[in-house]
């Protein structure tokens, strides 16, 4: 197994354990995001292929590497940015309710 492939589910189990044990909400929004850059990583190291030229460089019939999968991965980390600033803003308003941002107090109030 690659090297790469191990470091990338290395980074998604360290995103995914502060996803799910971390007891504030900024905590979880940040491992969201650190799943979410482990998946883009994956998916790069997927479609990357040595010996392949650019297509707009070179006009003849060759190996040429597929830019669909960048373009697709630039738009996932827009999406990413995204749904982290909403998140964020999400969280300051339950902030402003709540006046914490712990797990365990807002779901104590809410019993």
């Amino acid at each position: 197994m690659n090297a790469q492939i191990i470091m990338t589910f290395f980074i998604f189990c360290m995103g995914f354990y502060l996803m799910i044990f971390s007891e504030t909400i900024i905590k979880s929004i940040i491992g969201l995001s650190v799943i979410q850059s482990a998946l883009i990583l994956l998916f790069v190291f997927f479609m990357t292929r040595t010996g392949n030229s650019v297509p707009i460089k070179n006009m003849e019939m060759g190996l040429s590497v597929d830019p669909l999968p960048q373009a697709l991965m630039i738009t996932a980390i827009v999406i990413g940015a995204s749904i982290t600033a909403l998140t964020l803003m999400i969280s300051i308003k339950i902030f402003h309710y709540y006046g914490t941002l712990n797990w365990h107090q807002i779901f104590e109030r809410n019993d």
